[in-house]
């Protein structure tokens, strides 16, 4: 994280607050810096994001299988594909080859084979570094946080939506029925139109207030 976060005690006078989103340990970076550096964050968009409710119950065969992706044979299409048509979307029939072709040529990059990512913890786990619902410090982000999730979400269990909502205090919940992980992918129009009005907000609350 030391080369995704920047250094809290430098001064960044051209930036206010920062919106942040991204994948599932880009998303899970996000939620950390606006519990740890709350003065660099202004909204948060967060998409089936990773270490929500992870230490409460067995890992989901989804999660499993994105583990262990570069462990044992090392990466594989057919690992690929069964992750991404069997565990990231609701119909596995819908995601087309060069896709997966794509995605899986990012995987066995160079730059990626030499630091594999999402390889688990090693060791005796620290569970509140595992889990966000395990840090109290989560009921303190005062950020307005969209939280937006799959109801058929196999890797990652579409209940922490529910419990991420229970405890910060300005957090929306939008559930996509009929959706996996993907769910920027397989309802593209409709996640777009909600978080656009979203991140519009702040300016429509200024237009009010300069009227």
């Amino acid at each position: 994280m030391s080369d995704v976060l920047p250094n809290p005690d430098e001064p960044s006078p051209d930036v206010d607050a920062t919106i942040h989103g991204g994948g599932v340990t880009g998303q899970a970076g996000a939620l950390r810096m606006a519990i740890e550096r709350p003065h660099r964050v202004g909204r948060l968009v967060l998409m089936g994001p990773g270490g929500v409710d992870t230490t409460r119950g067995l890992p989901t065969p989804g999660l499993k299988r994105l583990l262990n992706y570069y462990k044992g044979s090392g990466p594989s299409m057919e690992k690929l594909t069964e992750f991404i048509r069997g565990d990231l979307v609701f119909d596995g029939s819908q995601v087309p080859e060069s896709v997966i072709q794509e995605r899986y040529a990012s995987s066995i990059d160079p730059e990626v084979l030499a630091a594999p990512p999402l390889l688990g913890p090693k060791g005796l786990p620290n569970f509140k570094a595992l889990d966000f619902t395990r840090d109290p410090r989560l009921a303190e982000v005062q950020h307005p946080t969209l939280v937006l999730w799959g109801t058929e979400d196999k890797v990652n269990r579409p209940s922490g939506g529910r419990s991420l909502q229970k405890r910060m205090p300005n957090c929306d919940l939008y559930l996509f029925s009929k959706t996996g992980h993907w769910v920027q992918w397989e309802r593209a129009e409709e996640f777009n139109a909600v978080v656009t009005s979203f991140l519009q907000q702040d300016a429509h609350a200024l237009e009010r207030l300069a009227a």
